[in-house]
């Protein structure tokens, strides 16, 4: 049945795409309760119109997030029939449908009580709310546990209800910095939601560690499994975080009237703090994926297995041709054809063998040969653009043309086996998860090309346009967060995550640092340091993918 073989290959990306839907719509329902109940209690005509306006928003996000846990359920208990061999009435017992059910029911009480004259005080909301974070840590590692499962819960509930807090709250705190008009009611909601996202921060923070010192358990967990590298690239996010968080809470209180610099600093700050925290939440949805690394005792990378494969060597520049690509599966074994009617009678099992060695050594030579030629555009470009900065060689700044050659150059060559040079046709592609992705590369890279070049030479002056780059690089960093590798082997998947992680982190970074320093105030003293940091973010990647190995 191909379509199910299909779909039971697609799960494990969309799993992860449903559960990081599940936790924004969740973080955005649950922040706004927490901002309607404990930061915006003021009274009069300007907070009662931003509060009914807020409530619609937790409204829409309420009803988002039953219907992603309603599809989410649903597509769990297609897997549960087809690859189980349960019935319908056997998987609908799963501990994960009890789970989505009372979160849908949380959610539908929030939609309720945030409609029309059925309007509630915050207070209210926040049983819902509560059971809504119930529900998700039913579904944590920490349900999962043989021991300690009560207090590994109530600190997954006290992690997650202190993240909504923080980030979920943080775009109402942005509508009520764009709306609001009275210098009091600026001032005091913004130092209400500073001291909250204080407390939130500390109590995500402990939880966090406690959790994360039961689930790795030791320092080989830690860098020698998925799990820890995830949670590492999770936890330099929350650093990224951190420090916009703090720049926010010494402007708010330099300036606490919300002045002109310091209003328009404050809301490019929370920007950027809403993008890299729903960043952290795709994290964390492929963290779930991942077993916790004290569970994965074998199979584990040692100090020494990483150090030797990210050692620095020659980056390759030759890679087989199509046409012996397309050999390799029908290489001979010591005289003995590969395929036809001589290998269909052969058993002998070195000749599958010796097929499935040269076909694994020419699928690592094309895809290091490809990782390697794009680290030298990525990083010439890079090099560009910080000569660029430097105002010393104008032609610099035409560096953003060099992405539409490695556009042409991933579109041929990402996968030998898919169209254009494959036989996989172009429908085909589409139904696998890994080729979507790279598809949704190349067209990123095209797009950030066009525009930025307009905006690097001067064709352009419009700040919107000018966002297309961090916009661009902000997509594709969060896609490499999601992006999964099957190659049935362990540790070869962890030294792709290893290589890819630092990637994605990178890419995060020059899109934020590009994103304020655009929209940032002229003379805001950050502009000059997050003018560098994005090419510096490059020549990086440029680094990495010239020492990509899979060998």
């Amino acid at each position: 049945m191909p379509f199910i073989d299909r779909f039971l290959q697609m799960f494990d990306y969309l799993s992860v795409l449903l559960r990081a839907a599940t936790l924004t719509f969740q973080t955005a329902t649950i922040g706004g309760v927490g901002f309607l109940a404990l930061v915006l209690t003021q009274a009069g005509p300007e907070a009662g119109e931003i509060e009914n306006t807020c409530r619609q928003w937790i409204r829409r996000a309420a009803l988002a997030l039953a219907a992603t846990q309603a599809l989410y359920v649903a597509a769990n208990l297609t897997i549960l029939t087809l690859s189980a061999g349960l019935s319908f009435e056997e998987a609908i017992g799963a501990n994960l449908v009890y789970a989505a059910g009372l979160s849908i029911a949380g959610a539908l009480a929030i939609a309720y009580w945030s409609a029309g004259r059925r309007m509630q005080r915050g207070a209210l909301l926040l049983l819902p709310a509560a059971l809504i974070l119930v529900s998700s840590a039913m579904t944590s590692h920490a349900a999962a546990r043989m021991d300690h499962r009560l207090p590994l819960a109530v600190l997954t509930w006290l992690h997650q209800a202190a993240t909504a807090v923080w980030i979920g709250g943080l775009p109402f705190l942005l509508f009520v910095l764009y709306t609001a008009t009275t210098a009091k009611f600026l001032q005091e909601t913004a130092r209400r939601f500073s001291r909250l996202a204080f407390v939130s921060v500390c109590v995500l923070a402990g939880a966090g560690t406690a959790l994360g010192v039961v689930y790795v358990g030791t320092w080989s967990g830690f860098y020698g499994t998925a799990y820890g590298a995830m949670l590492g690239g999770k936890f330099l996010l929350f650093a990224f975080l951190l420090v916009l968080g703090a720049m926010n809470f010494l402007t708010v209180r330099a300036e606490p009237a919300g002045g002109p610099n310091g209003l328009t600093r404050v809301r490019c700050f929370c920007e950027a703090e809403i993008g890299i925290g729903l960043t952290v939440l795709l994290a964390a949805a492929s963290l779930t994926s991942q077993p916790p690394a004290a569970d994965l005792s074998s199979d584990r990378l040692t100090a020494d297995e990483i150090a030797t494969r990210m050692a620095p060597q020659w980056p390759r520049f030759a890679t087989p041709s199509i046409a012996q690509y397309a050999e390799g599966s029908r290489a001979p074994a010591g005289g003995i054809a590969l395929t036809g009617p001589v290998y269909a009678a052969s058993i002998d099992p070195a000749v599958k063998k010796e097929r499935a060695r040269i076909r694994q050594e020419q699928n690592i030579a094309w895809s290091e040969y490809n990782h390697h030629w794009a680290g030298l555009v990525v990083l010439a470009m890079g090099l560009l653009a910080v000569v660029a900065r430097t105002n010393a060689f104008p032609l610099a700044r035409n560096w953003p043309l060099l992405f539409i050659g490695l556009a042409v150059f991933l579109f041929f060559r990402a996968d030998a086996e898919t169209w254009p040079l494959g036989h996989r046709s172009f429908w085909q592609s589409w139904l696998s998860p890994e080729d979507v992705q790279h598809r949704l590369f190349v067209v990123l890279i095209v797009a950030f090309a066009i525009y930025e070049w307009k905006v690097q030479t001067g064709r352009v002056k419009r700040q919107v346009p000018a966002l297309v780059f961090p916009g661009v690089c902000l997509l594709a960093g969060a896609a490499l967060l999601a992006h999964s590798h099957s190659f049935g082997n362990v540790k070869e998947e962890l030294y792709a995550e290893l290589s890819h992680l630092p990637i994605a982190i990178l890419g995060v970074l020059a899109g934020w640092s590009r994103w304020l320093e655009i929209r940032l105030p002229s003379g805001d003293r950050a502009k000059p340091t997050l003018s560098w940091i994005w090419p510096v973010c490059f020549v990086l990647v440029g680094a990495i993918l010239l020492n990509y190995r899979e060998a």
